[in-house]
């Protein structure tokens, strides 16, 4: 899927582009023969991800752009700087998301409004501002979860927003008359910056494993070879889906994580919300 040069000649843009995931497809990309302009908020760990697609494709451009993805006029200014690579912009993956653990009657309205902007408004402007500047045959990528469709007890709000970046990856159906596809990769519990902690522990993996028929956990090279089909030519007939790379997980169902939340909140507090209550 990923073989070749099929990406000679493109500028790419990459939002969260030290996660985990986003190294993975902008190594991927890169190696397609894509130009690179990646987005994060901390400039350490850029030139880390730098390093790393470069040590890669030690002749990839990879220029790096510090800033919040959920920051309106730094989208704009990343964008534009990613089009002045090459005067053009063919890819865009917005990988900014997630969420934590919390029970529903826990939440407040902030929190629900912090994973939506984490999670849908960072995809949004991401599409609202990079569209203008593609041509026809451009590709946008965004990362949304499993959760999106599964309900998962304790991310509710995780649940919700990615719901929504679903929604709006149908929605962008609009930009289809300008030749540009919107895509989701959604995937099942895959090892990342985020999710390490809980790959150390045991007891938490095989209640995930348990729900995975292909038998193992995702890593960040499987949502890669995704984002990389996605956002190529190969899929130059696909727009407006949710790809699911989650190793069967949706032939079944999300693990009960009751255990590791009430140890993050109290068993008494989980009881009470379980049961309807405020905690």
């Amino acid at each position: 899927m990923s073989g070749g040069r099929a990406l000679a000649g493109k500028t790419a843009f990459i939002t969260g582009a030290t996660g985990a995931i986003a190294t993975a497809s902008a190594q991927l990309l890169a190696q397609g023969g894509a130009a690179l302009l990646v987005m994060a908020r901390r400039a350490d760990a850029l030139e880390e991800t730098r390093r790393a697609i470069l040590a890669a494709s030690s002749d990839a451009r990879v220029e790096i752009f510090v800033g919040d993805a959920c920051d309106e006029g730094a989208v704009r200014a990343a964008l534009a700087a990613a089009h002045a690579i090459a005067g053009w912009l063919d890819i865009v993956f917005a990988s900014v998301g997630g969420g934590g653990f919390k029970q529903l009657l826990m939440l407040d309205a902030a929190d629900l409004r912090g994973d939506f902007d984490f999670n849908v408004v960072s995809s949004f402007l991401a599409i609202r501002h990079s569209a203008p500047l593609m041509q026809s045959g451009g590709s946008i990528v965004c990362l949304s979860s499993t959760s999106a469709t599964m309900p998962f007890a304790y991310l509710a709000a995780y649940h919700v927003a990615n719901a929504a970046v679903e929604a709006l990856v149908r929605a962008a159906e609009e930009l289809g008359a300008a030749g540009i596809r919107v895509n989701a990769v959604r995937p099942g519990m895959t090892r990342s910056n985020a999710t390490g902690p809980m790959f150390d522990i045991p007891e938490a993996m095989a209640t995930f494993l348990a729900e995975y028929p292909l038998g193992r956990l995702g890593e960040p090279g499987d949502i890669a070879e995704a984002v990389r089909y996605l956002a190529g030519p190969e899929s130059s007939w696909v727009t407006g889906h949710s790809f699911a790379v989650d190793g069967g997980n949706e032939l079944r169902r999300n693990p009960d994580l009751t255990g590791m939340v009430e140890a993050i909140y109290g068993a008494d507090a989980v009881s009470a919300a379980r049961a309807g209550k405020e905690a």
